[in-house]
C-alpha cells in the first residue's frame, strides 16, 4: 500500500512494512509533526466496488472502534495515537512497539514450550490488561499469539482492538462455507464464535486459555490439518 516515500494523512510517513495479512498492513513510519517513529496499520477496503452506503456505514464503524481503542489506558495495551482515511485507505498509528510477538517467540524457540515462569508472567500481564478492557465492556474477539507481543523490557501488551469486528464488516476475517459456519485456522476461536453467535468477555478468557495452552505446550489446542476437525474439537 506504500512504497516507503507514500505519506498518509499528510503527516505520516511510510519507512518500511512490518506486517502483511489479510487485515492489510502495518508499516513503521515517522510522524513528521511530532519527530517520532510510530506503527500505522493500512486497512483498504473501500474500493471501487463497493456499495457507497455500505462503505458510508464502514467508515462510522471504523471510527467508533478506532475511538474505543484509543480510549483504552492501560500499561498491557498498545496506544492508539491517531486514526483517519487517505487516498480511500483506513488507517490506524500506534506506538511501535520493540519486542517480538508470541507466535514469533514460539517460531524462535522451534515451538518448544515456553519457560514455566515466562508463561505465568505472560498469563498474569495478559489477564491484567483484560481485566481492564472488560470493566470497560470492551471485548477484543481475536485474541491469538500474533496479537500478543512482549516488549524488550518484558511488558506484554495486546494488540488490535476492535480490529476484528472491523475486519468482519470487511469480509476479511471469515469465509463461510455452504453451512455457514466460519471456515480459516479457528485455533482460538470461542464455540459462539465458530457458530456465529454474539460473543462477551467468557470468549476473550476462551481465546486467551487457547494462547496459555500453545505457549506452555508448544501447540495449539485441537493441532489438526483438517479445519472441520478443529472446530468440532472446540
Amino acid at each position: 500500500m506504500g512504497d516507503g516515500t507514500r505519506l498518509i494523512g499528510g503527516r505520516y510517513r511510510l519507512l518500511d512494512r512490518i506486517g502483511r495479512g489479510g487485515m492489510g498492513e502495518v508499516w513503521r513510519a515517522r510522524d513528521e509533526s511530532l519527530g517520532r517513529q510510530v506503527a500505522v496499520k493500512c486497512l483498504d477496503p473501500l474500493g471501487s466496488q463497493r456499495d457507497p452506503s455500505f462503505v458510508g456505514v464502514l467508515r462510522e464503524r471504523f471510527r467508533r472502534e478506532a475511538r474505543v481503542a484509543a480510549s483504552l489506558q492501560h500499561r498491557g495495551i498498545t496506544v492508539v495515537h491517531d486514526f483517519g482515511e487517505s487516498g480511500g485507505v483506513l488507517y490506524l498509528v500506534m506506538e511501535l512497539l520493540q519486542g517480538r510477538d508470541l507466535s514469533r517467540l514460539l517460531e524462535d524457540n522451534k515451538h518448544q514450550p515456553l519457560p514455566v515462569d515466562e508463561v505465568v508472567e505472560v498469563a498474569a500481564q495478559v489477564a491484567a490488561a483484560l481485566a481492564h478492557t472488560h470493566d470497560q465492556g470492551v471485548v477484543h474477539r481475536d485474541l491469538k499469539p500474533a496479537n500478543i507481543v512482549r516488549l524488550d523490557d518484558g511488558t506484554v501488551k495486546i494488540c488490535d482492538f476492535g480490529i476484528a469486528r472491523l475486519g468482519h464488516d470487511m469480509g476479511f476475517t471469515s469465509r463461510l462455507t455452504g453451512t455457514g459456519v466460519a471456515m480459516g485456522t479457528p485455533h482460538y476461536m470461542s464455540p459462539e464464535q465458530i457458530a456465529g453467535q454474539e460473543v462477551d468477555r467468557r470468549s476473550d478468557l476462551y481465546s486467551f486459555g487457547c494462547v496459555l495452552y500453545e505457549i506452555a505446550t508448544g501447540v495449539p489446542p485441537f493441532d489438526l490439518d483438517d479445519a472441520w476437525a478443529v472446530l468440532v474439537g472446540h
